[in-house]
């Protein structure tokens, strides 16, 4: 298994839920996260990404770690990043430090199927036939020729970021552990949706 620092920088967002095998764009203007993009740049070029709690300071426990994979800076101070996915951890514990941003003691064993695709496995058939219903019916467009090219934790991982559903649910999926809870997680928050909007139907006429 490939190894990553237990100490990490991270970047606490609210309503931005990101997953392992996919690309996240920032657009970083405040100074704090300017400092974190630009030290972890010039050191490994990992931060972490963890959604933020609508109250106090707190974070959720599960976030995941990403690497800059391409990195702009702005004639106005800002700086354009893209964040790859590498893999989910856990919060330990926050390290006090003397730095406007926030670093995380973490740790990466409960997700070691991020990084080990072998031991993936996850049969999605019945839920991508319902997703397809499911974002016609929201009017969400998606290129399913350039989707069907990825692979299935891929695809997964994909329609979890972008699915619209709330904060809470995709929170739910990110902490799915195998890809088959949260195969299964997915199908049931669409299912979920599916029926909701069929009984508004009924309701209407």
């Amino acid at each position: 298994m490939k190894t990553f620092p237990n100490i990490i920088p991270i970047f606490p967002l609210s309503g931005v839920i990101y997953f392992p095998k996919t690309n996240l764009p920032l657009n970083v203007f405040e100074q704090r996260y300017l400092d974190l993009v630009n030290d972890a740049y010039v050191k490994n070029k990992l931060m972490g990404m963890v959604q933020s709690k609508k109250k106090d300071n707190f974070v959720y426990e599960v976030g995941c770690l990403g690497k800059i994979s391409d990195y702009q800076k702005i004639k106005d101070g800002r700086i354009l990043i893209n964040l790859t996915g590498i893999s989910r951890f856990q919060i330990v514990k926050e390290i006090s430090n003397n730095k406007l941003y926030r670093e995380f003691k973490v740790e990466y064993k409960k997700f070691i199927t991020d990084i080990d695709d072998k031991m993936e496995k996850g049969n999605s058939m019945s839920l991508m036939k319902k997703i397809k219903i499911f974002f016609k019916k929201f009017g969400l467009l998606l290129n399913w020729v350039e989707f069907e090219k990825l692979d299935n934790a891929q695809k997964i991982n994909t329609l979890a970021m972008i699915a619209p559903i709330t904060n809470e649910e995709k929170q739910k999926l990110l902490e799915s552990v195998s890809l088959e809870n949260k195969i299964k997680a997915l199908e049931s928050i669409v299912d979920f949706y599916l029926h909701d909007t069929l009984l508004s139907n009924r309701t209407i006429q």
